[in-house]
């Protein structure tokens, strides 16, 4: 008898520059392969090289805010098309550090941007783009859970001010975090069956045991994963 292949998995990781996510990424990631599953690690903007080639313009080069919105989405769609679909049609977990939630709070949040041209730009770069024969023409992938990192502007710009050379988003003032923060606390309210609230202001330890819990009660992973920090 044929065991059925394992569900593809989409998991995003969402926060402001400074919230800690890298580390736990990479452990999230390792808790998967424990269990067996083959894990793809992705990030945006970025993740194919094109969309790379793209990362490089929106964090270096100077534009307005559309600008920033187009390029997200076109390279959004690439990663989308040439690395996530077939990943989760292989039934992988994937693991991005940012997906469409960091456009909203970036762009629209923090730059100040029309939230209802994002949806149309969401919409068009998000829809169609899925293998399984299961899924229809018009579904528009979303990740299957998203890990938000919430942490205080202030404390965010205490660890970004002993990190590496910034780039034009980490080199904002506080007040575009705390605006930027605010929009992922709206799409967070926006949608609450995807969305689980990581408390990024305390221990590593403590932070990865919220992540563990999350991924755990959705039977994801076993309880196993929760004593690995």
């Amino acid at each position: 008898m044929s065991t059925a292949s394992p569900k593809g998995l989409f998991i995003s990781f969402e926060g402001i520059d400074g919230a800690g996510k890298s580390s736990h990424i990479a452990g999230l990631a390792q808790a998967f392969r424990d269990q067996g599953r083959v894990v793809t690690l992705t990030r945006e903007p970025g993740g194919t090289p094109l969309a790379e080639k793209l990362r490089a313009l929106m964090l270096h080069d100077a534009m307005d805010p559309l600008t920033e919105a187009l390029i997200a989405f076109a390279a959004r769609r690439d990663h989308l098309v040439q690395v996530i679909e077939p990943a989760l049609a292989r039934g992988e977990v994937v693991i991005s550090d940012r997906f469409t939630d960091a456009t909203f709070a970036y762009q629209g949040a923090g730059r100040g941007f029309d939230w209802n041209q994002l949806s149309v730009l969401e919409r068009m770069a998000q829809t169609g783009t899925a293998l399984q024969a299961d899924l229809v023409s018009s579904f528009m992938r979303e990740p299957d859970m998203t890990l938000w990192f919430d942490l205080p502007a202030e404390v965010a710009a205490v660890r970004l001010a002993t990190a590496r050379v910034p780039d034009r988003f980490e080199a904002q003032p506080g007040e575009f975090f705390a605006r930027v923060a605010q929009g992922y606390a709206q799409r967070a309210e926006a949608a609450p069956q995807r969305f689980v609230r990581v408390d990024a202001n305390t221990c590593r330890e403590a932070v990865w045991e919220q992540i563990a819990q999350a991924v755990v009660a959705k039977g994801w992973l076993s309880s196993a994963a929760e004593s690995k920090a």
